[in-house]
C-alpha cells in the first residue's frame, strides 16, 4: 500500500511543477481524488486567483468524490482569500481520506485544516514525499515564514572560474543548453537581479526569450544609479523594472526614471554599496517570493557576504582564461579555508558541454 500512496503522490508533485512561475505568491500544489485504486481526477493551481489544485480536482471527479481518497502535495486551505477554503470542498464533496505531503506553514492554516477535516470525520495522513514536496514550494516556505524571497544565485564561468577575457569579452562562456536552462529558470522565478555594472556592459534585456513562460521582474541594484535610462532592461515590453539605490544617487535621476515607469526605492547602504538584507525585505513587501541573482561579479559577492543567498546554481564551461580573466564572484576576504563558502545537498547535471552544479548554501 506504501508503494500506492507514493505513486499517487507523486503525481500530484508532477501536477503542482505545472504551476511552477505562475501561482505566486501562493505555492504550487497538484492533487488527485483516488477511488478504487485509480487516479478518477487531476487537479493543480494554475495561477493566483483561480481555483487550488484541490478543488479543482474535486469538481472534475463530481459525485464519484463521495467515499474517494485525495492526495494533495501541501496541507488544504481553511480560509478565505482569493478563492473559498478547500476544506469546505473536501468535506462538502464526501472525500474519506485525505493523504498529505507536507504541512503549510502559513500561520493561518499550519494544522488548522487538519483538525477541521477531522473533526468532519475524515481519515488525514501527512508526511508523503515529504522532502520532495518542500523542495517544490522552498520560495512560497521562506517567504510565508520570513516575508522576503528564496534567493538563488547563479554563476557562469569557464573551469578556472573566469566570466571574460582580459579585455572583457564574455558571449558566450556557456553553450546554448546552459543559456536556455537560464531562461527556464527565469520563467519560474518572480524577479531577476543584476547590478549596474552588467547593465552597462552588456546592456542585457533580462527576459525569458529563450523558453516559453512569463519573463520575471527585472531588478537593477545600483548605489548611485549610474546605469544609463536608455539601457534595454528599461524597456516597458520586458515587463516591471525597480531598481534598488541610495541617498548618493541624483534626485534628478530618480524623478526622470520613474516619470518613465521604472520603480525607484532608495534603501540604505551597506559596506559594499546597497544594504540586500533591506532590498529583500522590499522585494517580498511585493510579494517578490523568489528571485534570482544573475551578476555580475561584484554583486554576487555582496550578495553572498551580506548572507542573502540561500541557493547557488554554477554553471561551468570547459575552457580556460587565465588569471588576467574576470573573476567569476569578486573578493569575500577569506583567510583560510574552514572559512569557505560550502555548499550542501550538492548535485550535478550536463547540460550540452558544460556542467551545471546546484546546491545549498
Amino acid at each position: 500500500m506504501a508503494e500506492a500512496h507514493e505513486r499517487f503522490m507523486k503525481t500530484a508533485l508532477g501536477l503542482a511543477l505545472r504551476g511552477i512561475g505562475n501561482t505566486s505568491p501562493n505555492p504550487a500544489v497538484g492533487a488527485v481524488v483516488v477511488k478504487g485504486g485509480r487516479i478518477i481526477a487531476r487537479g493543480w493551481h494554475r495561477r493566483a486567483g483561480l481555483a487550488h489544485a484541490e478543488a479543482e480536482a474535486i469538481k472534475k471527479a463530481g459525485r464519484r468524490a463521495r467515499g474517494a481518497d485525495l492526495y494533495v502535495t501541501l496541507e488544504p486551505c481553511c480560509h478565505h482569500g482569493r478563492t473559498p477554503p478547500c476544506t469546505a470542498s473536501i468535506i462538502g464533496a464526501g472525500i474519506s481520506r485525505v493523504f498529505i505531503g507536507i504541512l503549510d506553514p502559513n500561520p493561518r492554516v499550519k494544522g488548522k485544516s487538519i483538525r477541521e477535516l477531522k473533526r468532519a470525520g475524515i481519515e488525514v495522513r501527512t508526511g508523503f514525499l515529504e522532502q520532495t514536496c518542500r523542495t517544490l514550494n522552498e520560495p512560497y516556505i521562506k517567504y510565508i515564514t520570513t516575508g522576503r524571497p528564496f534567493v538563488t544565485l547563479k554563476l557562469a564561468s569557464t573551469l578556472d572560474g573566469r566570466i571574460a577575457t582580459k579585455t572583457g569579452e564574455s558571449r558566450w562562456i556557456t553553450g546554448i543548453e546552459a543559456r536556455r536552462y537560464v531562461h527556464r529558470m527565469r520563467t519560474r522565478a518572480d524577479a531577476v537581479m543584476v547590478g549596474s555594472g552588467t547593465v552597462i556592459k552588456d546592456n542585457p534585456r533580462l527576459t525569458a526569450r529563450l523558453s516559453r513562460g512569463k519573463s520575471p521582474v527585472r531588478v537593477v541594484v545600483d548605489t548611485e544609479f549610474k546605469t544609463p535610462l536608455s539601457s534595454r532592461v528599461f524597456s516597458s515590453r520586458g515587463g516591471r523594472v525597480l531598481v534598488f539605490t541610495t541617498e548618493k544617487a541624483s534626485k534628478r535621476k530618480i524623478k526622470s526614471a520613474r516619470d518613465k515607469g521604472v520603480e525607484v526605492i532608495v534603501v540604505q547602504g551597506a559596506a559594499d554599496g546597497v544594504s540586500l538584507k533591506r532590498a529583500m525585505a522590499e522585494l517580498g513587501q511585493r510579494e517578490v517570493t523568489s528571485l534570482i541573482v544573475e551578476g555580475g561579479s561584484t554583486l554576487a559577492a555582496s550578495a553572498v557576504r551580506q548572507g542573502v543567498v540561500d541557493k547557488i546554481f554554477y554553471f561551468i564551461s570547459p575552457m580556460i582564461l587565465g588569471g588576467d580573466g574576470l573573476p567569476s564572484i569578486a573578493a569575500l576576504g577569506i583567510k583560510n579555508l574552514g572559512k569557505g563558502i560550502k555548499l550542501s545537498e550538492v548535485s550535478i547535471k550536463r547540460l550540452g558541454r558544460d556542467i551545471m552544479v546546484e546546491g545549498y548554501i
